[in-house]
C-alpha cells in the first residue's frame, strides 16, 4: 500500500476544493487518482490494498453534516443523503411500505457489519466485479490494456461475468442496490467544485463499457455524490426484488431481479424489470418490460417476458447457466407481485 495523506472534509465543497487543489498542486503529480473520495471506504481500500488505486491524498467525505439524512414526502418522494449506510436504509419503515424491492435489495446486501458501514452513494459508485479487472497483476481493456482474460475460451474464468451487453468487458456491476433504484426510477445528485448541482436519472449515471470502457458511470474525479432521489410510487404499485447466490445471503450476486409494476386488479398497466450481475451496467430490460405492459399476471406471460429478457444474451464459455437462471428468476419476481 502506498502512503498517502487524510483529510476530514467539513463540507462539501471543503471537500471539493481540496481535491481541486490537490490536482493543481505542483506537490501532487496531477492524475485522476492523485486524490479520491472516501465515505464507507470498503470499495476504495480494497483498490488501494491491492495496489492498483495509488492516491496521494484520500479525503474523508463520510462526516459530512447533511449527507445522512433520509426523509419522506408524498410530493418530492424519497431523499437518501449519500452518506445514509445501508442498514439505516434497511431499517427505515417507510421504504419497507412504499419501496419493498429497495428494501429487499438492501437486506440482501453484504453483511450485517458491512451493512453497517457501507454508504448508498459508495455503494452505486463502486467499481465492477471481475477478479482480473481487480487484478494489479492484469492489464485488462478496461485499465488501458488490450486483452479482456476472462473472455479467453479455455483459461478465462467467467462464470459470474456478464450474460448481455458484453461485446468489450464482460465484467457485472457490483452493485445489486441500484438493480432496485433503477426499477423505481431513481435520479442521482451531483455537485461538482464550482458549486453547480446537477440531477441525472439512473439509467443516465452509469456508462456502458460500449460508451466508455474505462468508465463505469459518470462521475468525474471533482464530482461528489450528494443524494438519490426516489420519485413517490401511485398507490397501485407493487414491486418485487430477488436475488440469486451460489452460497450464503451475504455472497456477491450471480443474477439479481428487481421489478415495479402499476397493476390495475391482475393487470400489468406499466413495468420496470432492471436486471443485476447481467451486464457491466444494471440493465432494464425493455423487452420484458414491453412483453409485460397491459397484460395479465401469469405464470405464462411472466415465463414471456423472462424469455424476451434474455433473447440478447451472449453467455460466454462457463457461465451459460445463467440464461436459465435469469429466466427462472425474472419469472419468479414478476410473479411475487400477482
Amino acid at each position: 500500500m502506498n502512503k498517502f495523506s487524510w483529510y476530514e472534509a467539513k463540507s462539501v465543497e471543503d471537500a471539493l476544493q481540496q481535491v481541486n487543489s490537490t490536482l493543481s498542486d505542483e506537490l501532487y503529480e496531477a492524475t485522476d487518482e492523485a486524490a479520491v473520495f472516501k465515505s464507507g471506504g470498503i470499495d476504495v481500500f480494497d483498490w488501494v490494498k491491492q495496489g492498483i488505486l495509488k492516491p496521494q491524498k484520500i479525503v474523508n467525505i463520510r462526516n459530512i453534516p447533511g449527507l445522512d439524512k433520509i426523509s419522506y414526502d408524498r410530493k418530492e418522494g424519497l431523499r437518501m443523503g449519500s452518506n445514509v449506510t445501508l442498514a439505516e436504509i434497511a431499517s427505515h419503515p417507510e421504504i419497507k411500505t412504499r419501496y419493498l424491492a429497495l428494501h429487499l435489495a438492501v437486506n440482501h446486501a453484504a453483511t450485517p457489519q458491512l451493512r453497517n458501514m457501507s454508504t448508498l452513494g459508495g455503494n452505486i459508485a463502486q467499481r465492477n466485479r471481475c477478479w482480473y479487472f481487480r487484478s494489479a497483476d492484469h492489464d485488462c481493456f478496461r485499465k488501458g490494456g488490450d486483452r479482456c482474460f476472462a473472455r479467453h475460451s479455455k483459461t478465462g474464468e467467467n462464470e459470474n461475468h456478464a450474460i448481455l451487453d458484453n461485446g468489450s468487458c464482460v465484467s457485472v456491476h457490483a452493485s445489486s442496490i441500484a438493480t432496485a433504484l433503477m426499477a423505481f426510477n431513481a435520479s442521482v445528485v451531483i455537485v461538482n467544485a464550482e458549486g453547480q448541482q446537477k440531477t441525472v436519472q439512473m439509467d443516465d449515471f452509469f456508462v456502458s463499457a460500449g460508451e466508455d470502457i474505462a468508465m463505469e458511470n459518470i462521475l468525474k474525479p471533482k464530482e461528489i455524490i450528494t443524494e438519490i432521489i426516489l420519485p413517490t410510487p401511485s398507490k397501485n404499485t407493487k414491486s418485487a426484488y430477488i436475488k440469486q447466490v451460489a452460497r450464503e445471503s451475504y455472497d456477491w450476486s450471480l443474477a439479481d431481479v428487481a421489478v415495479v409494476m402499476e397493476v390495475s386488479g391482475n393487470t400489468c398497466k406499466s413495468a420496470n424489470i432492471v436486471l443485476g450481475a447481467a451486464a457491466p451496467v444494471p440493465y432494464r430490460s425493455l423487452e420484458a418490460q414491453q412483453a409485460m405492459e397491459n397484460k395479465t399476471i401469469t405464470g405464462e406471460n411472466a415465463k414471456a417476458a423472462a424469455e424476451a429478457a434474455m433473447a440478447k444474451a451472449r453467455p460466454l464459455s462457463k457461465n451459460d447457466y445463467k440464461v436459465p437462471l435469469f429466466v427462472s428468476t425474472i419469472k419468479q419476481t414478476i410473479m411475487e407481485i400477482s
